[in-house]
């Protein structure tokens, strides 16, 4: 769809549901960077990568180890990389374009949501939200894992989780993301809190209240690290306005550590948590109350998108960065269970409970009065009365104007303009937007084909098929030489045990057929296959056919 004809007032967000995609039982979701590829992890333990352009399926990635279901699915920056978490506690690196698997590890909890590390192209380390553990890094080269700490108290973080490990105590899950950079993780934890955790040393650096205390279920950054979201417990999606840079944020908390120094524990971890984060708007339904599913940012960040976590109800619901809620989208009576928005385009993906994809697009309407500034769309039918000169090749009213344009002036067809969208890709990168379409095998053998085809003809040429009556009425006979071998029909004769291929009869024995089966009535069938005998002589001695007019 063009630009220019699009009427801006329209607001760039979804309405109608555009297209499904249907392939086995699909648990989530994920975009590439560019959204020209979407990742789909299914209930069999495979990941499916679509073309979103063609909505083909480009790529299927299979482990025969994993049978369990997909839990989460996560792209690499540059896109040739994937990290596929399933039920059976594996986490699996993949090489897209190979379709071969790096590194396969396990852990000792089901991983419900696993994230590569967004700083580097081909990533080693992985956040993981296990079921019953708290988050960990994990390194998926040596299997090894650093558990985080989730509140406070947790001073020493190998020896409180160890007892979690042991599954002696009941743990709520916990949700955790890095930030734009990945120098820092954000936890949301069961006690109301988020937590600014620097990974490599396995220690908080701040601490963020939320008012009610309520469990955190989601986290996640915009995608230009402006922003965080959190969907609580209490039913309410909160945006928070990231206060740190996006490179180097680490180095901001130290410095703003050594300016509270008079202070100490929890609270000097909020007042840094003051310089992090501050609470931008709060989303909730007031009127029905409903817990939300998977929400997230728009690719620009100017939306925000969250689905309904009620049984039997396919409901999105979309509110401007302001808090007003913009649109309500119904899909049918399915549970929704998964949901992303597309980097670049206004177009919503989610995943029902029966495992098919749905494509939310925008429902167009041309604005044709951006061709021309003169162009007035009218209602009703008006009576046009033209000027004199008006078709004139050089009217005296309205002088064309040449336009200015530099005809000499070279054109660049090699450099790209840069996308403000991705404004932090590395031009020396190459990224992986499309996968080469590879096609499918013939499943069935030549040699296979070839017997059955042979079994077809021998039993076609055994019964007076109304096929073979039609052939010898219309002056075609059977043509048995595409099968391997022949079997002769005669089981009595002395070379009936040789099996040779038939001669092919030559065009005058061919006219000659073709006279002596031009008759009114119709034959038999046992008389057609007298008459399509009779074309060649048989002799007796060879045990085979001749032609009447071969040079034999």
């Amino acid at each position: 769809m063009n630009a220019p004809i699009i009427d801006p007032l329209q607001g760039d967000f979804p309405e109608v549901i555009e297209e499904f995609l249907e392939h086995g039982v699909m648990k989530c979701i994920a975009f590439n960077r560019r959204g020209t590829l979407l990742a789909a992890g299914c209930s069999d333990g495979s990941c499916v990568i679509w073309d979103f352009e063609t909505r083909g399926i480009a790529k299927e990635l299979k482990d025969k180890d994993c049978v369990s279901a997909i839990t989460s699915v996560c792209w690499s920056k540059y896109g040739h990389q994937i990290l596929v978490s399933a039920a059976d506690r594996s986490l699996t690196l993949w090489d897209v374009l190979k379709g071969e698997k790096i590194n396969r590890i396990t852990l000792q909890q089901t991983p419900l949501q696993a994230r590569l590390h967004p700083g580097s192209s081909s990533p080693s380390l992985c956040l993981a939200c296990p079921l019953s553990s708290a988050p960990m890094i994990v390194d998926l080269k040596t299997g090894d894992t650093i558990l985080l700490p989730v509140c406070i108290s947790d001073t020493d973080t190998a020896s409180s989780r160890g007892k979690v490990l042991d599954g002696t105590q009941p743990f709520t899950p916990t949700a955790a993301c890095f930030n734009k950079y990945g120098d820092l993780v954000y936890v949301g934890n069961s006690k109301g809190e988020i937590l600014v955790i620097d990974y490599e040393r396995v220690r908080i650096e701040a601490m963020v209240p939320i008012s009610g205390g309520a469990v955190v279920k989601n986290i996640v950054f915009s995608r230009n690290g402006q922003y965080l979201l959190t969907n609580s417990n209490d039913r309410t999606i909160r945006i928070y306005e990231n206060l740190l840079p996006n490179k180097d944020g680490l180095k901001f908390i130290d410095e703003i550590m050594k300016e509270l120094d008079e202070l100490d524990g929890a609270e000097k971890l909020k007042a840094v948590g003051t310089k992090c984060l501050t609470l931008f708007r709060e989303f909730q339904d007031s009127i029905t109350r409903m817990h939300w599913k998977a929400p997230c940012f728009s690719g620009d960040g100017e939306w925000v998108v969250g689905g309904s976590a009620s049984k039997g109800e396919h409901k999105i619901y979309i509110w401007d960065r302001a808090g007003y809620l913009v649109k309500i989208l119904e899909g049918p009576k399915e549970a929704l269970i998964d949901l992303s928005w597309h980097p670049v385009h206004p177009i919503v993906v989610s995943v029902s409970l029966t495992g098919l994809i749905y494509i939310w697009a925008k429902d167009y309407t041309e604005n044709w009065s951006a061709f021309a500034p003169d162009f007035k769309e009218l209602e009703e039918n008006e009576e046009y009365v033209e000027r004199e000169d008006e078709f004139d090749l050089n009217p005296e009213t309205e002088k064309v104007k040449e336009l200015d344009v530099n005809e000499d002036e070279e054109v660049d067809i090699v450099n790209v303009e840069k996308d403000s969208a991705f404004s932090d890709s590395d031009a020396s990168q190459d990224e992986l937007c499309f996968l080469p379409a590879i096609p499918c095998p013939d499943i069935v053998e030549q040699h296979d084909k070839c017997v059955e085809i042979s079994s077809k003809m021998i039993d076609d040429d055994n019964s007076g098929s109304p096929l073979s009556e039609e052939a010898a009425v219309n002056g075609r006979t059977t043509n048995h030489a595409s099968s391997p071998l022949e079997v002769l029909d005669n089981p009595d004769d002395a070379g009936g045990t040789r099996a040779k291929r038939r001669r092919k009869p030559s065009e005058k024995g061919l006219e000659l057929q073709a006279e002596k089966v031009k008759k009114p009535s119709k034959p038999s069938s046992r008389l057609s296959k007298f008459k399509t005998k009779s074309i060649g002589h048989q002799d007796h001695g060879n045990g085979r056919y001749a032609d009447d007019n071969s040079d034999e």
